[in-house]
């Protein structure tokens, strides 16, 4: 198995938790449970909603045989799926504050979450760091934007340092967006040690500070139930 530096794996704030326990030993991390076949890959999704389809074709008057047909599958099989009593809800994904809300009132947060990083969000190494502990989704939920910082731009401050020119660009084109729409995707913000951090929506943070808008919605994410007890006892107003 090959060593591994701590330094270079793990966030600061939690190579410094993990030293209080196992500072200078050699420990093991075992994996994390293996999940459904087929999540990962996105059939398991697809199958969801082909057979949404037909149940769907069917109550309009489609018949069986037409859509073995059309599916390529056995009447057997299709007769399964449309008098199955188990009918699964599948919600069409959008990039937008009102989709992750129905997903929220569904109880499928989290699944809005993994489909936007993934997609619109470019960030499919956070939504796999994300699946790797279970952990608590609250929201999407309006909060004062002050509460958050950004940890990427130019400054020389910042976690994530990137040139002043393409920063500026992409704030600029944001506040025209934002201006013109007030369905943009939450701010996703990881709860952790009594603080927020800025996870997803740097560039909109700016854009909605230059903007002068003081609140907008956001999803919090948190690992240890002792942090969500404190999150609760501090923040729960604006869960109302």
């Amino acid at each position: 198995m090959k060593y591994e530096n701590g330094k270079d794996i793990f966030p600061e704030r939690l190579l410094k938790q993990i030293q209080k326990y196992a500072a200078g030993k050699l420990v093991y991390i075992p994996s994390p449970e293996k999940r459904d076949w087929g999540e990962s890959t996105g059939y398991r999704k697809y199958l969801l909603k082909r057979n949404h389809d037909i149940r769907l074709k069917f109550r309009n008057g489609v018949t069986i045989e037409q859509l073995a047909d059309e599916y390529s599958l056995s009447y057997e099989t299709i007769r399964k799926i449309v008098y199955s009593k188990k009918e699964v809800f599948v919600m069409e994904y959008k990039s937008t504050l009102s989709s992750a809300t129905g997903y929220a009132r569904n109880g499928k947060l989290e699944e809005w979450i993994h489909t936007y990083l993934q997609s619109d969000g470019h960030n499919q190494e956070f939504s796999d760091g994300l699946k790797l502990f279970d952990r608590y989704f609250l929201g999407p939920v309006k909060m004062p934007l002050s509460l958050f910082k950004r940890c990427c731009g130019p400054e020389t401050d910042m976690k994530w340092i990137i040139p002043k020119v393409s920063f500026e660009k992409k704030v600029s084109e944001l506040q025209k967006v934002i201006s013109e729409n007030d369905d943009m995707p939450p701010l996703i913000v990881h709860y952790v040690a009594g603080e927020f951090e800025l996870n997803d929506g740097n560039h909109r943070l700016e854009a909605y500070s230059r903007l002068g808008v003081a609140e907008y919605y956001v999803i919090v994410w948190i690992t240890e139930k002792e942090e969500y007890a404190d999150f609760m006892e501090k923040y729960s107003k604006y869960m109302e």
